[in-house]
């Protein structure tokens, strides 16, 4: 049985968010096909997330990232609320992003998140050749919903969404990575239902072999 983190990063309702669509029937397909499996939701828009602040750089000063020691409690307080977050990473075997792009990038909370989990000796280890990731044998989708597209042509310089999670989680040894594209939505209007559609054609056959 294995265990699948489900993370969404949009405030929209699932009827008007087309990442939010496609990532239901991912869930779908993928509940079918693994009826035992634990499926695991975070919404990071309800999540009470810590972002890195003076307290955490100061108790990372003194004791390093990740002990989750302090000599004051509210220092105390803030490093262990990020190691909850990243204890609940690491107990997944899978996960599964789903986001929109904003101005060219993820939402801030995405950003917030993978802050949590970038934690030495945890998810990396630093070696003689180089930093290396601990997460082998771990995958990852990304369903990505864009109004312009961005993974080919023009605006593909301006993609730092896509790019980036599979860059830092690939940093952190997530070599198995996969990404549902909804792209076009917005400068194909009359197209949008035909691309949604696609992508959930795709996000289905990805679940099944996920």
């Amino acid at each position: 049985m294995a265990k699948l983190l489900y993370i969404t990063a949009n405030p929209k309702d699932v009827s008007n968010s087309n990442s939010l669509m496609v990532g239901e029937e991912f869930l779908a397909a993928y509940a079918a096909q693994n009826p035992g499996d634990v499926i695991e939701k975070l919404d990071l828009f309800a999540a009470d997330l810590q972002e890195i602040d003076a307290d955490i750089l100061s108790a990372w000063g003194k004791f390093g990232p990740g002990t989750g020691d302090s000599d004051t409690a509210v220092e105390r307080g803030k490093v262990q609320k990020m190691g909850a977050t990243l204890e609940q990473f690491l107990a997944a075997d899978k996960y599964v992003f789903v986001t929109p792009m904003w101005n060219y990038s993820l939402p801030p909370r995405v950003k917030t998140y993978i802050d949590s989990l970038f934690i030495p000796n945890k998810t990396f280890k630093y070696t003689e050749t180089g930093p290396v990731g601990m997460l082998e044998g771990k995958k990852a989708v990304h369903i990505h919903s864009t109004g312009d597209v961005y993974s080919q042509g023009p605006s593909a310089s301006m993609n730092f969404g896509d790019p980036y999670l599979k860059a830092v989680l690939g940093y952190l040894g997530v070599k198995d990575y996969s990404a549902v594209l909804i792209e076009g939505t917005k400068i194909f209007p009359t197209e949008a239902e035909a691309i949604r559609e696609k992508a959930v054609a795709q996000a289905r056959g990805v679940a099944k072999s996920f």
